[in-house]
């Protein structure tokens, strides 16, 4: 039999994958054909920024850095550049969670937005020095600023509908 703590890891980075497989699934649909004037915005990066900063136990590095190398795959972007990003921003979060979850949610907005605009900034840059193909600088904007509007929506649901408080003593109680 599987202890509860373990169990509830395991469960919670299934759902973790699920969600993220759900997510990638849904950005390879073809809704609107044509040009696209206003990006979507990067839910794969909110998900995993939300679950690294409420339930860091439940998300290990390895699990990040495949997914995202599977979605650097699919989207046939430069393998592994976003995946190796997407490690260093999330483990930069989880390195400082514990101090993030006794601030308000908006200082907690705030610096997930600053990690994610030097994330974004990461993955051009190399881009950049070997002459790969840039997408549009108004696009990766316009891209930016609609992750950052969802991020508390993601938050919220993630709270909401799957049980990932914000605060340890939620957490804590909702585990007994």
């Amino acid at each position: 039999m599987i202890e509860p703590l373990r169990r509830q890891r395991m469960l919670g980075q299934a759902l973790f994958v699920l969600l993220f497989l759900a997510i990638l699934f849904w950005r390879l649909v073809p809704m609107a054909p044509g040009r696209v004037f206003w990006p979507g915005p990067d839910l794969s990066l909110c998900l995993a920024m939300v679950w690294v900063l409420r339930r860091p136990d439940q998300v290990p590095v390895l699990t990040i850095g495949l997914i995202f190398l599977i979605e650097d795959i699919i989207l046939l972007r430069p393998i592994g550049l976003w995946a190796a990003v997407m490690v260093i921003g999330t483990e930069a979060a989880r390195k400082r969670e514990a101090g993030w979850r006794e601030l308000p949610f908006m200082v907690e907005w705030l610096r997930v937005a600053i990690l994610m605009a030097v994330m974004m900034a990461g993955y051009r840059f190399p881009m950049a020095v070997f002459f790969l193909p840039l997408p549009p600088l108004g696009q990766v904007i316009l891209q930016y600023i609609a992750t950052i509007a969802a991020y508390p929506l993601v938050a919220g649901l993630a709270g909401w509908l799957f049980g990932l408080p914000r605060n340890r003593a939620e957490s804590d109680t909702r585990l007994r």
